[in-house]
């Protein structure tokens, strides 16, 4: 399942892949608000991965990852959807620029497209989000987005050892489709 914006090729990764999101995960300035922290190798990204490539045989499909390139085929990131049970008709998004790509929009631009195929493809209610309180750049793309902060956890995300707080956002596909009109 491929998508694409004005800048952006989303494609579904694949094993190929891993080496660069080794490289990614891999770097300090990802890691300074990514629970996972840093593999110690790329045995330890394979093992994360594989699992996600499996998952797209899985229906239904409890989670999508994009590799995302830019028009010189670059790579620029990636972005997940988790999907929440069946019944509440819900998910969660994440994203990853890799900061060569960072100021460029990039993460606003897959966000938005990201929306649009939860909203219009997958019939989702909600989607949330959440991100550690310091990090400001995605707390722009989220209200950028049209996502509303919902609130607050204390010390909630485990972050280079330690406790840290994260607002929660989410955006309703009527609100959504209101700003979209």
């Amino acid at each position: 399942m491929n998508l694409k914006t004005n800048r952006l090729l989303l494609r579904e990764i694949t094993i190929d892949d891993i080496p660069s999101i080794h490289a990614l995960n891999s770097l300090a300035e990802i890691d300074q608000y990514n629970t996972a922290g840093i593999p110690a190798d790329i045995k330890e990204t394979e093992q994360l991965i594989i699992p996600i490539i499996h998952d797209q045989l899985v229906q239904p499909r409890p989670r999508y990852v994009w590799y995302l390139t830019d028009a010189d085929n670059e790579f620029v990131g990636l972005v997940g959807v988790v999907m929440g049970k069946q019944k509440y008709e819900s998910s969660e998004i994440w994203y990853k620029i890799h900061p060569t790509h960072w100021t460029k929009g990039f993460a606003t631009e897959v966000v938005q497209t990201i929306l649009h195929f939860c909203f219009t493809e997958l019939k989702l209610h909600r989607i949330t989000a959440g991100c550690a309180t310091e990090n400001m750049a995605s707390i722009r793309v989220l209200e950028k987005c049209g996502f509303t902060r919902e609130g607050r956890c204390r010390k909630i995300l485990p972050i280079r050892g330690q406790w840290v707080d994260n607002f929660e956002y989410a955006i309703l596909e009527e609100d959504y489709f209101k700003v979209k009109l």
